[in-house]
């Protein structure tokens, strides 16, 4: 099946279809097939790409990069002191200047406002490499997963997604299970659920595509799940809520328990990281000292287990970003 993406943004999964996500999907294991194989790409050659990151990511910057000089592409990266945008400079100048240099934009910070003015002046596509609402590329990487280690198709698989489930993960995943059919299950205390008016828009889209949405603050309900996804409870510019979170997000750790509820043999777990498993990280270590947790969202065992395709998920991150900038902008 080909689609022709050229010259889109990549904002929401909200914006594409069922048939245009099973492309990109399909496009990402086709390059990531060729990559393993060492057949060199010339996608992206001649083109010049500028990476803006308000907040910092190792996976997001790296298979960005990675993926760009792959298929023979240039990148320009711009941290959060490396411009005037929004300081000395309107996003929509930045964006209109931006626009005349480059053939794509990536952003990756906090406000899923920006990314939108972005597009909407650059004249060139812009993905969203994560904001506050929504993170659709790490979708990408989650779903190629899913392809990879389940035999089951997309429309067939129960997709637990346990914790923060209003924050911008809970969020697209959500709307990314509804657009490919799964079974979404959002385990949460209730007053981390996902906005309603999000939910309701997304059984809308449900009774196109076949998917259920369900909200649920029962851990038993992971019976039968073939995927069991976290992410930490604390995101990026809510430091000072590590003791709130913890106590109200405890009983929904990932632990061994909890995967022996899915009575699945087959089921996996997956986390699109950092993961607080341990304490061999500062944030570890300070958590430890001030509550006394060794483990956060999910235990160590559960992590190290074989249950676990993390590092999968992380790589595939690259494959994905790949398969996305070629669709937009690649001389396919």
């Amino acid at each position: 099946m080909s689609l022709n993406l050229k010259g889109r943004n990549f904002l929401t999964l909200k914006d594409f279809t069922q048939d245009e996500i099973k492309y990109l999907l399909n496009l990402a294991k086709d390059l990531k097939d060729k990559k393993r194989s060492g057949i060199k790409g010339n996608l992206l050659e001649g083109k010049n790409i500028v990476l803006l990151f308000e907040k910092a990511s190792t996976r997001t910057r790296c298979a960005f990069e990675v993926a760009t000089l792959d298929e023979g592409g240039h990148v320009t990266f711009l941290g959060s002191g490396d411009s005037q945008m929004g300081k000395k400079e309107s996003i929509e100048d930045t964006a209109k200047v931006l626009g005349r240099f480059y053939d794509g934009i990536e952003f990756r910070g906090f406000k899923q406002e920006t990314v939108e003015i972005l597009a909407q002046n650059a004249g060139v596509p812009v993905w969203n490499g994560l904001t506050d609402l929504y993170h659709p590329t790490q979708i990408l990487a989650d779903f190629l997963t899913v392809m990879e280690h389940i035999s089951k198709p997309l429309n067939k698989v129960k997709f637990v997604y346990v914790g923060d489930a209003r924050n911008n993960m809970g969020n697209s995943l959500m709307i990314g299970a509804t657009k490919m059919g799964m079974d979404f299950w959002a385990i949460a205390p209730k007053e981390l659920w996902p906005e309603e008016e999000l939910v309701n828009e997304m059984k809308e889209v449900a009774k196109e595509t076949g998917s259920s949405i369900n909200l649920s603050e029962n851990v038993d309900d992971v019976k039968n799940a073939d995927v069991i996804y976290t992410d930490v409870w604390v995101s990026m510019g809510e430091e000072d809520r590590f003791k709130e979170r913890i106590d109200i997000l405890k009983p929904y750790q990932v632990n061994m328990e909890m995967i022996k509820k899915a009575e699945n043999e087959d089921m996996i777990f997956l986390h699109c990281l950092p993961a607080f498993h341990d304490t061999n990280t500062k944030t570890g270590q300070e958590i430890y000292e001030k509550y006394g947790l060794k483990e956060m969202e999910v235990t160590d065992e559960v992590f190290r287990s074989r249950y676990s395709k993390v590092f999968d998920e992380a790589e595939n991150r690259m494959h994905t970003i790949k398969a996305v900038m070629v669709a937009t902008i690649g001389n396919l």
